[in-house]
């Protein structure tokens, strides 16, 4: 294989499915592009195995270097990973480390790793805030005074907008 994937249109799965999946021969997977949706992706389902054999021993090792606290090992590499990790607070950084390693033998178990990728998110937002001092402190500081009793959604009045 030469290269990680192609894009295609979509349509040209509906169009020509033998052809186009033929294609996975010379790529790892397949990236379909539709006009109003969300892209997918086609992998041959031998792809996907390795991919979650990968996976499930990432996460243990991971979960290993944790249970023998060789935390210093996964700090040192931590930077690599996750660039943006060195704007955390060291005590966030250990809250990270856990929750990723927790996080990915549940993901591993479960064969999904949208939890890994949402954990990921949140704490790369979390780097973004710190990064940035003028927003750190906006989202930091107290606010200015009393901001008055907190109404019900039964209280609230007809013209609030309703959020959620």
């Amino acid at each position: 294989m030469t290269t990680a994937y192609e894009d295609v249109p979509f349509s040209e799965l509906l169009h020509h499915p033998a052809a186009t999946a033929r294609r996975l021969d010379a790529v790892r997977a397949l990236r379909l592009r539709r006009r109003d949706a969300s892209d997918l992706a086609l992998i041959r389902a031998d792809q996907l195995a390795q991919d979650s054999t990968v996976v499930d021993f990432t996460a243990r090792l991971l979960a290993a270097l944790v249970r023998t606290e060789n935390t210093a090992a996964l700090r040192q590499a931590l930077p690599d990973a996750l660039p943006w990790s060195v704007f955390l607070p060291e005590d966030d950084v250990e809250a990270m480390l856990g929750e990723l390693v927790d996080t990915a033998r549940g993901a591993a178990a479960l064969e999904n790793l949208a939890p890994i990728a949402l954990l990921l998110t949140q704490w790369r937002h979390s780097a973004e805030i710190y990064a940035d001092p003028t927003l750190h402190a906006a989202l930091t500081r107290e606010p200015d005074g009393d901001l008055g009793p907190a109404l019900s959604p039964e209280t609230r009045a007809p013209s609030e907008p309703q959020t959620r």
